[in-house]
């Protein structure tokens, strides 16, 4: 009974909203299945193989789940969960990027000097 940690308050997750984490399980997705897509998809536009073959392929394509494509993943602030103007390198939209960068908060950032 001792080892037992007795929680009082609720535990919040660390999603800023829905969006972020709806992008966060595409995004495991993705990575569960990128070996399978990425076979199905060599078999699909195979154009030396029978067509039988290419069209196995292609239904074993349609039978994975849709947001195992890459295309549905998005970039977006962890911060904010903005998803446009995201600074790559840092994952932040340039807004919370530039407040942060004015007041010296983001390592390797520095005004431009000309």
């Amino acid at each position: 009974m001792n080892n037992a940690v007795k929680l009082d308050q609720p535990i919040r997750n660390n999603w800023t909203d829905w969006r972020m984490m709806k992008d966060n399980r595409r995004r495991k997705l993705l990575v569960q299945h990128a070996p399978e897509r990425l076979c199905m998809k060599a078999l699909k536009k195979n154009d030396v193989l029978p067509a039988e073959i290419t069209e196995i392929g292609c239904k074993m394509l349609a039978e994975l789940p849709r947001d195992s494509n890459i295309t549905r993943v998005r970039n977006r602030c962890a911060i904010t969960s903005r998803p446009r103007g995201v600074v790559t390198r840092w994952r932040l939209s340039r807004i919370v990027w530039r407040s942060l960068a004015d007041y010296n908060k983001l390592s390797g950032v520095q005004r431009a000097i000309w």
